[in-house]
């Protein structure tokens, strides 16, 4: 690792730890408001792809129902009937991604870089979207502050590698 990275890396430590003691009051309520508003995990878990297409466990509070199908009408347009009244409001305010910071303290993810995406949708990218998969996935990104829901999945990607090619 070269000194930008360990920099990079004692940043993201820094700030996933300072954040998630500022945030732990908010941590608890989210965590106890997803418990009681449906049944199953708080905590929604899922493998995703990482650095160097290194698969790991993603996580986010959970804000679909527990007998969910995993796909159907995009989840942040708001119609779906999929979401929870606590998942709607959390996906609004991007709260279900709070439990990321614990992804990035273990190293799977850091606070800025492209969002981890589906291991299966890898053999779909052509050579210069695989470029996102040279650096760790973030938290926030580009695409994020540039338009998110937005834009399409090939202005997502575009970005993504932009930041890699930054």
């Amino acid at each position: 690792m070269n000194l930008f990275g360990i920099c990079k890396r004692i940043l993201d430590i820094l700030i996933a730890i300072v954040a998630m003691v500022i945030l732990s009051p908010l941590l608890i309520a989210i965590w106890i408001s997803v418990k009681l508003s449906s049944e199953g995990p708080a905590i929604f878990a899922q493998q995703r792809a990482g650095k160097n297409s290194k698969p790991f466990i993603f996580y986010k509070f959970r804000t679909m129902k527990p007998d969910a199908e995993p796909f159907g009408p995009s989840p942040k347009s708001g119609q779906d009937p999929r979401l929870t009244k606590i998942g709607r409001f959390l996906r609004e305010y991007s709260l279900d991604e709070l439990p990321q910071l614990f992804n990035v303290l273990k190293g799977d993810m850091s606070i800025i870089g492209p969002r981890p995406l589906y291991i299966s949708q890898i053999p779909e990218w052509n050579e210069r979207q695989k470029k996102r998969l040279l650096v760790k996935p973030g938290i926030t990104g580009l695409a994020q502050i540039n338009g998110r829901a937005e834009l399409t999945r090939e202005e997502k990607l575009d970005f993504d590698v932009k930041y890699v090619e930054t």
